[in-house]
This record gives structure tokens, C-alpha cells and sequence, in this order.
């Protein structure tokens, strides 16, 4: 996963994640705000432990090693926008609050590797950490984000172009309704 940042910008991640989120973001939001997550079942010491060498050998920190410094400034924006007489202060009040919060977004590598840990059992899990230890799993790691982005790149194409057949579709049957659009 060291080749993502290589192949895929950063903000291509973080849609990655806002787009695997989406779905338990609506479903959250037909809960009430105070509902907690669902609990996940407990999962083994080992089990956490080769979901946490996984996610290791994966380098998933890259995904979320911005996330503190990236969720102060986005209050701080919020609340310059609120505040605008406080700027200077909440400037230098930012670099504090970031000082203060950092190594928190370790809290979301223990919790993907709950997730993990409570999605595969112990077994699968080393299974899965000596095929990425593989040559085969090297070579995934390395291969997969060139994949991945190549795929993204081509299913936007697809997108673009098939657009203009569904608009050429669209036109043609509101001619046979006499409007031309």
C-alpha cells in the first residue's frame, strides 16, 4: 500500500473511505444522534494482533495519518466562519489543540483492527498475513493501488462517455414527444 501514495492522491483516499462510509452514514442517520455504534463481538488477543500486522503490512496508517491535523483545520475553518473577529486568536489556538490531540487517530488502527479481528477469525487472519508475506501478497501490496487507480481512471471514462449515450437517449425520446432539449 506504500504505492498509494505514489498512484492515488491523497483526497482520492480519503473519497475511498468517505465512499465505503456512505452506506453506514445513512443508516446512522435514521438513528437517533445518541446511538452508539453497534458493539463488535469480542474478538481474540492474536486475532487483534494479526489484524493489526495486516493492516501493518497494508501501511492503512497512510490513510488516516492525517487525520488530526486534517480535523482541527477543518473546525478551525468552521469556526472562523462563525467567529470572524477571532481569527488570529483561533490560529494560534489550532496548533495547540493539534499538539494536544496528536496520536489520537492511532485510536482508528486499533479500531479497524477490531473490525478486522471480529470479521475473520484467528486463522484467517494469519492465513491472510503469511499470503501478504507471499510473493503473491508482496505483489498484490505493490500491484493493487496501480489497479486500482487505473480502474478508477477507466471507470470514469466509461462514465463520460456512456453519459452522452443515456443524454442521446434522453433526446431521442423526447423528440418522439415533439421536445427537443
Amino acid at each position: 500500500m506504500t504505492s498509494v501514495l505514489k498512484f492515488l492522491p491523497a483526497a482520492t483516499l480519503a473519497v475511498g473511505l468517505a465512499l465505503s462510509a456512505a452506506p453506514a452514514l445513512g443508516q446512522q442517520a435514521a438513528q437517533p444522534k445518541a446511538a452508539a455504534a453497534p458493539a463488535q463481538p469480542k474478538a481474540t488477543p492474536a486475532a487483534v494482533a494479526a489484524a493489526k500486522e495486516i493492516l501493518q503490512i497494508k501501511n492503512a496508517t497512510a490513510m488516516y495519518a492525517g487525520a488530526v491535523p486534517g480535523l482541527v483545520q477543518k473546525t478551525k475553518i468552521a469556526l472562523l466562519q462563525q467567529n470572524l473577529n477571532y481569527q488570529k486568536d483561533l490560529n494560534e489556538v489550532a496548533p495547540i489543540v493539534e499538539q494536544q490531540l496528536m496520536g489520537r487517530q492511532n485510536e482508528i488502527g486499533d479500531g479497524m483492527a477490531q473490525i478486522y479481528a471480529s470479521e475473520f477469525t484467528e486463522q484467517e487472519l494469519k492465513d491472510l498475513v503469511t499470503f501478504y508475506k507471499s510473493p503473491l501478497g508482496k505483489k498484490l501490496i505493490d500491484a493493487e493501488p496501480r489497479a486500482i487507480g487505473l480502474s478508477m481512471a477507466f471507470m470514469n471514462s466509461w462514465a463520460q462517455n456512456f453519459s452522452e449515450t443515456v443524454m442521446g437517449a434522453f433526446r431521442a425520446e423526447m423528440r418522439k414527444r415533439g421536445k427537443e432539449i
